[in-house]
Protein backbone atom coordinates (compact mmCIF):
# COMPACT_ATOMS: atom_id res chain seq x y z
CA UNK A 1 0.00 0.00 0.00
CA UNK A 2 1.05 3.22 -0.82
CA UNK A 3 0.77 6.62 0.90
CA UNK A 4 -0.93 9.63 -1.02
CA UNK A 5 1.83 12.42 -1.30
CA UNK A 6 -1.05 14.63 0.27
CA UNK A 7 -1.84 12.72 3.17
CA UNK A 8 2.41 11.79 4.33
CA UNK A 9 2.62 15.88 3.62
CA UNK A 10 -0.42 16.61 6.43
CA UNK A 11 1.09 14.20 8.80
CA UNK A 12 4.75 16.09 8.89
CA UNK A 13 2.32 18.62 9.03
CA UNK A 14 0.51 17.58 12.35
CA UNK A 15 3.86 16.29 13.79
CA UNK A 16 5.55 19.47 13.14
CA UNK A 17 3.40 22.13 14.30
CA UNK A 18 3.29 18.63 17.79
CA UNK A 19 6.64 19.50 17.97
CA UNK A 20 6.50 23.52 17.90
CA UNK A 21 4.04 23.71 20.47
CA UNK A 22 6.11 21.42 22.81
CA UNK A 23 9.35 23.09 22.39
CA UNK A 24 7.81 27.10 22.34
CA UNK A 25 6.21 25.83 25.68
CA UNK A 26 8.95 24.19 27.30
CA UNK A 27 11.69 26.19 26.28
CA UNK A 28 9.97 29.56 24.55
CA UNK A 29 11.74 28.41 21.51
CA UNK A 30 10.91 26.81 18.31
CA UNK A 31 14.18 25.30 16.43
CA UNK A 32 14.83 26.64 12.86
CA UNK A 33 14.28 23.31 11.63
CA UNK A 34 10.54 23.13 12.35
CA UNK A 35 9.96 25.78 9.49
CA UNK A 36 12.15 24.93 7.13
CA UNK A 37 10.86 21.17 7.78
CA UNK A 38 6.93 22.74 6.78
CA UNK A 39 8.35 24.85 3.79
CA UNK A 40 10.07 21.43 2.50
CA UNK A 41 7.21 19.63 2.91
CA UNK A 42 4.37 21.83 1.56
CA UNK A 43 4.88 20.74 -2.30
CA UNK A 44 4.12 17.63 -1.43
CA UNK A 45 1.17 18.81 0.09
CA UNK A 46 0.05 21.54 -2.60
CA UNK A 47 0.86 18.78 -5.34
CA UNK A 48 -2.95 17.30 -4.36
CA UNK A 49 -4.22 20.48 -6.57
CA UNK A 50 -1.13 21.74 -8.23
CA UNK A 51 -1.73 25.58 -9.53
CA UNK A 52 0.89 28.26 -10.74
CA UNK A 53 -1.09 30.97 -9.76
CA UNK A 54 -2.14 29.38 -6.45
CA UNK A 55 1.33 28.63 -5.87
CA UNK A 56 2.02 32.35 -6.12
CA UNK A 57 -0.63 33.66 -3.77
CA UNK A 58 0.49 31.17 -1.44
CA UNK A 59 3.61 32.45 -1.37
CA UNK A 60 2.90 35.91 -1.57
CA UNK A 61 0.50 35.74 1.89
CA UNK A 62 3.46 33.97 3.53
CA UNK A 63 5.83 36.28 2.84
CA UNK A 64 3.67 39.49 3.75
CA UNK A 65 2.75 37.81 6.99
CA UNK A 66 6.86 36.83 7.38
CA UNK A 67 7.29 41.11 6.99
CA UNK A 68 4.67 42.13 8.82
CA UNK A 69 5.99 39.22 11.61
CA UNK A 70 9.13 40.99 11.44
CA UNK A 71 7.87 44.28 11.86
CA UNK A 72 6.58 42.82 14.97
CA UNK A 73 9.34 41.24 16.05
CA UNK A 74 11.87 44.15 15.60
CA UNK A 75 9.10 45.84 18.07
CA UNK A 76 9.42 42.80 20.61
CA UNK A 77 5.69 41.60 20.48
CA UNK A 78 6.63 38.37 18.97
CA UNK A 79 9.81 36.08 19.25
CA UNK A 80 11.28 35.09 15.92
CA UNK A 81 10.50 31.59 16.13
CA UNK A 82 6.71 32.88 15.74
CA UNK A 83 7.36 34.99 13.11
CA UNK A 84 8.40 31.85 11.02
CA UNK A 85 6.18 29.68 12.18
CA UNK A 86 3.35 32.02 11.59
CA UNK A 87 4.65 32.43 8.17
CA UNK A 88 5.49 28.74 7.59
CA UNK A 89 1.59 27.79 8.62
CA UNK A 90 0.04 30.88 6.16
CA UNK A 91 2.54 28.99 3.08
CA UNK A 92 0.14 25.89 4.01
CA UNK A 93 -3.00 27.85 4.44
CA UNK A 94 -2.71 29.82 1.38
CA UNK A 95 -5.13 32.35 0.41
CA UNK A 96 -8.26 31.69 1.13
CA UNK A 97 -7.47 30.15 5.10
CA UNK A 98 -5.44 32.81 5.46
CA UNK A 99 -7.68 34.93 7.51
CA UNK A 100 -9.50 32.02 9.51
CA UNK A 101 -5.69 31.20 10.49
CA UNK A 102 -4.87 34.63 11.39
CA UNK A 103 -7.74 35.16 13.71
CA UNK A 104 -7.89 32.10 15.34
CA UNK A 105 -3.97 32.66 16.06
CA UNK A 106 -4.97 35.70 17.59
CA UNK A 107 -8.06 34.12 19.28
CA UNK A 108 -6.17 31.15 21.26
CA UNK A 109 -2.81 33.32 22.04
CA UNK A 110 -5.24 35.54 23.58
CA UNK A 111 -6.77 32.80 25.87
CA UNK A 112 -3.56 31.69 26.51
CA UNK A 113 -2.29 35.14 27.46
CA UNK A 114 -4.99 35.72 30.04
CA UNK A 115 -4.72 31.92 31.55
CA UNK A 116 -0.75 32.46 32.11
CA UNK A 117 -1.78 35.97 33.78
CA UNK A 118 -3.75 34.30 36.26
CA UNK A 119 -1.95 33.09 39.12
CA UNK A 120 -3.25 29.39 38.64
CA UNK A 121 -2.24 29.36 35.26
CA UNK A 122 0.93 30.99 36.06
CA UNK A 123 1.66 28.17 38.50
CA UNK A 124 0.46 25.15 36.23
CA UNK A 125 2.54 26.35 33.49
CA UNK A 126 5.88 26.32 35.63
CA UNK A 127 5.10 23.26 37.24
CA UNK A 128 4.39 21.55 33.76
CA UNK A 129 7.48 23.32 32.51
CA UNK A 130 9.84 21.66 35.57
CA UNK A 131 8.33 18.24 35.04
CA UNK A 132 9.51 18.36 31.14
CA UNK A 133 13.06 19.03 32.46
CA UNK A 134 13.30 22.98 31.43
CA UNK A 135 14.74 25.27 34.20
CA UNK A 136 12.27 28.03 35.50
CA UNK A 137 12.25 30.49 33.32
CA UNK A 138 12.86 34.16 34.54
CA UNK A 139 10.47 36.12 36.48
CA UNK A 140 8.13 38.08 34.83
CA UNK A 141 8.29 41.75 35.68
CA UNK A 142 5.32 43.69 35.81
CA UNK A 143 2.91 42.61 33.51
CA UNK A 144 5.99 41.47 30.72
CA UNK A 145 5.60 37.65 30.83
CA UNK A 146 6.47 35.90 28.08
CA UNK A 147 3.76 34.10 26.04
CA UNK A 148 4.39 30.63 24.32
CA UNK A 149 2.65 32.08 21.54
CA UNK A 150 4.12 29.00 19.49
CA UNK A 151 1.43 26.76 21.01
CA UNK A 152 -1.33 29.18 19.44
CA UNK A 153 -0.24 29.52 16.37
CA UNK A 154 0.43 25.53 16.48
CA UNK A 155 -3.29 24.89 17.50
CA UNK A 156 -4.72 27.16 15.30
CA UNK A 157 -2.37 25.78 11.88
CA UNK A 158 -3.62 22.27 13.02
CA UNK A 159 -7.42 23.05 12.99
CA UNK A 160 -7.59 25.35 10.06
CA UNK A 161 -5.44 22.82 7.80
CA UNK A 162 -6.71 19.73 8.92
CA UNK A 163 -10.20 20.43 9.03
CA UNK A 164 -10.89 20.39 5.43
CA UNK A 165 -9.52 17.03 5.41
CA UNK A 166 -11.30 15.13 7.83
CA UNK A 167 -14.70 13.69 7.30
Amino acid sequence: MMLHPQAFALTVFAAVMAIAAFEDFRRLVIPNLLPIVLCLAWPFYFAADPSFYGALEAVACALAVFFVGAVLFARGYLGGGDVKLLAAATLWAGPALTPALLLLTSVLGGVLALFLLLPMGSQLATAARLLMGQPTLPAPRGMAMPIPYGVAIAGAAVIVILSPHVG
